[in-house]
C-alpha cells in the first residue's frame, strides 16, 4: 500500500488518497486488478494572522487618486492569440480565382496575384493549401484595390496619406467575407468611388489592345486614384498640377474651379494633402532662400537679422508688390506649400503654367476664401474681407470648419463620352511610374532612384523655406 499527500494552503499536511492493490474475479475466473478507492482529501485549517497589502512601485503605472473607491480585483486579460485565418471552402475561394481573372477591367495585371496558385489548390482538394492559398490572395488584391498597386517608394514625390486599409481592417474585411460569403462584394466595395475613377475604367474598356502607351497611362492614373483615400471629404479643394487647374468640390458637384500656376520644372510642386483651416488676409512673403540673392537690397524687401547683425533672410511686406498678392492659405505642411494670389495675374493667360517656387498661385483666390469663410454662418463677409484687404493690415481670417486639400498630377482624365484627354507629362513622371505598375511587387529600382535623388534635392530646398516660415511665426 502507498500513501498520497495533498498539501493544504493553509493547514496541515494529511494523507489525502490512500489507494490499496486489490483485485476482483470475474465470473470466469480471471483475476484482474480493481480500481484503487479514493478517499475524499481530509484539511485541518490552520488560523493565519492578517497581512497588510503591501503595494509593489511600478514607474509607469499612474499614481492612484485617493478620490476614488478601492479598485477591486482585476482578472486579468489573456494577450491576444495568433489565430489562423479563417478557413476557405472551394465555393469561396472559386469566387475569389473568378475575380482575379478580371481584374484586367481595373487596370491591374490578374498575373501578378498569382492565379495559378490558387487555382492549384483548389485542384488539391488540400484545405491547408487552399486556405493559404486564397488568405494570401484575398489580402494582396485587398491591399492594391484600396491602396493602389505601385509602392510608396515609386510614386514620385507623393506625399498624400491614405487611411483605407490597415491590418486589423483587412483582417476584419477577410472575417466578414468568408462568414457571409461576400468575397466579390466586399473587395469591390474598396474601389475608389470617385467618377473620374469609373470613367477612365470605361476609356479603358474602349482602348484597343494594340494602343499599349494609351492603356499604360489610363492604368497609371486609375491607380494614382486608389493612391487617394475614398473619401475625400463632403467639400474639398483639389489642384491637377499637369491640368494647372484648382477646383472646390461640395458634395460630388464642382462648385468653383479657376486656373492654377504650379511649380516650375526645377521647384516642382510636390503630391500632398493638408487641411486648410483659413487665410491670412495682406501676408508677409517670407522669401524662399533659393532666390534670396535675387531680392537682396532691393527695394521693397526687409532684411531680418540675426544677434551678429548679419542677413538671416529676406521678407516682402504686404503691399500691391508683394508676389503672394492680397492672400494665402494657411494650410500647414512640411514642405511649406500652399495655395495663394499672386501680383502677376497675367501669367493665368499661359497655356503652360509652370512657372511658380512650388506652391500655387490660384486665379481669383479672394473669390474662393471669400466663399469659404461665410460657410457653415461663418462671420467673415465679403465686406468684411473687402475691408480687411483695403485697410492693408496682415489678418488671419479662419474658416469655420476645415477644409481639406490635395494636391495631385493626374496626367489624363476621361470625358463623359469616354474620350481621354491628356495633359503634359511636365515632371517626367509617368514613364518611372509606369514601370512599377508593370513590375509583379508594384516598385521598380529605375523609379525608386530617381526618387530619391529628388527628395534629396527638393527636400533640402523645402526645409530651408519650411524652417524659414517657423521662424517668422516665432517672431
Amino acid at each position: 500500500m502507498r500513501k498520497l499527500f495533498l498539501l493544504a494552503a493553509a493547514g496541515t499536511v494529511l494523507p489525502a488518497v490512500t489507494a490499496v492493490a486489490q483485485t476482483q474475479v470475474t465470473p470466469s475466473g480471471q483475476v484482474l486488478p480493481r480500481r484503487p478507492s479514493i478517499s475524499a482529501p481530509v484539511v485541518t485549517p490552520r488560523p493565519v494572522a492578517p497581512v497588510a497589502a503591501q503595494p509593489v512601485p511600478d514607474e509607469l503605472a499612474p499614481t492612484p487618486d485617493p478620490t476614488l473607491p478601492p479598485a477591486t480585483n482585476a482578472v486579468p486579460v489573456p494577450a491576444p492569440l495568433d489565430l489562423p485565418p479563417p478557413p476557405w471552402n472551394p465555393r469561396d475561394a472559386a469566387e475569389l480565382l473568378s475575380f482575379v481573372n478580371q481584374l484586367g477591367a481595373e487596370g491591374l495585371s490578374p498575373a501578378d496575384y498569382d492565379p495559378a496558385t490558387l487555382s492549384a489548390a483548389l485542384r488539391a482538394g488540400n484545405p491547408l493549401q487552399l486556405n493559404k492559398a486564397a488568405t494570401d490572395t484575398f489580402r494582396k488584391v485587398a491591399r492594391d484595390l484600396a491602396l493602389g498597386h505601385v509602392r510608396m517608394d515609386s510614386r514620385q514625390d507623393w506625399h498624400v496619406k491614405d487611411p483605407d486599409l490597415d491590418g486589423d481592417r483587412l483582417s476584419l474585411l477577410l472575417a466578414t467575407a468568408l462568414d457571409q460569403h461576400s468575397v466579390t462584394a466586399t473587395l469591390r466595395g474598396l474601389l475608389p468611388t470617385h467618377p473620374q475613377y469609373g470613367a477612365l475604367k470605361a476609356a479603358l474598356a474602349l482602348t484597343p489592345a494594340t494602343d499599349t502607351n494609351k492603356l499604360n497611362r489610363i492604368r497609371l492614373n486609375m491607380d494614382r486614384w486608389r493612391w487617394l483615400p475614398r473619401d475625400l471629404g463632403q467639400k474639398y479643394i483639389i489642384v491637377n498640377v499637369p491640368s494647372f487647374y484648382a477646383t472646390l468640390v461640395e458634395n460630388g458637384q464642382t462648385r468653383w474651379k479657376q486656373r492654377a500656376i504650379a511649380g516650375a520644372i526645377k521647384t516642382k510642386t510636390p503630391q500632398l494633402n493638408a487641411l486648410a483651416t483659413g487665410v491670412i488676409l495682406n501676408p508677409w512673403w517670407e522669401v524662399p532662400p533659393s532666390i534670396s540673392g535675387e531680392v537682396s537690397g532691393k527695394k521693397g524687401f526687409v532684411a531680418v537679422k540675426g544677434k551678429d547683425g548679419k542677413v538671416q533672410r529676406w521678407r516682402q511686406p504686404p503691399g500691391p508688390s508683394n508676389a503672394l498678392g492680397q492672400l494665402k492659405f494657411v494650410m500647414p505642411n512640411q514642405y511649406n506649400i500652399y495655395l495663394h494670389d499672386t501680383n502677376a495675374r497675367s501669367r493665368f493667360n499661359s497655356e503652360v503654367r509652370a512657372l511658380s517656387h512650388g506652391c500655387v498661385r490660384t486665379q481669383h483666390v479672394v473669390d474662393l476664401a471669400t466663399e469659404l469663410l461665410g460657410d457653415d454662418n461663418g462671420e467673415w463677409t465679403g465686406d468684411r474681407v473687402q475691408a480687411t484687404l483695403a485697410s492693408g493690415k496682415s489678418v488671419q481670417a479662419s474658416f469655420v470648419k476645415p477644409v481639406p486639400v490635395y494636391i495631385v498630377y493626374f496626367s489624363s482624365a476621361a470625358l463623359n463620352n469616354g474620350d481621354i484627354v491628356d495633359y503634359s507629362d511636365l515632371y517626367k513622371r509617368d514613364g518611372l511610374v509606369i514601370s512599377a505598375l508593370l513590375n509583379k511587387g508594384g516598385s521598380s529600382m529605375v523609379a525608386k532612384k530617381a526618387e530619391d535623388a529628388t527628395k534629396a534635392k527638393d527636400n533640402q530646398e523645402r526645409a530651408k523655406e519650411a524652417a524659414d516660415s517657423r521662424q517668422t511665426a516665432l517672431r
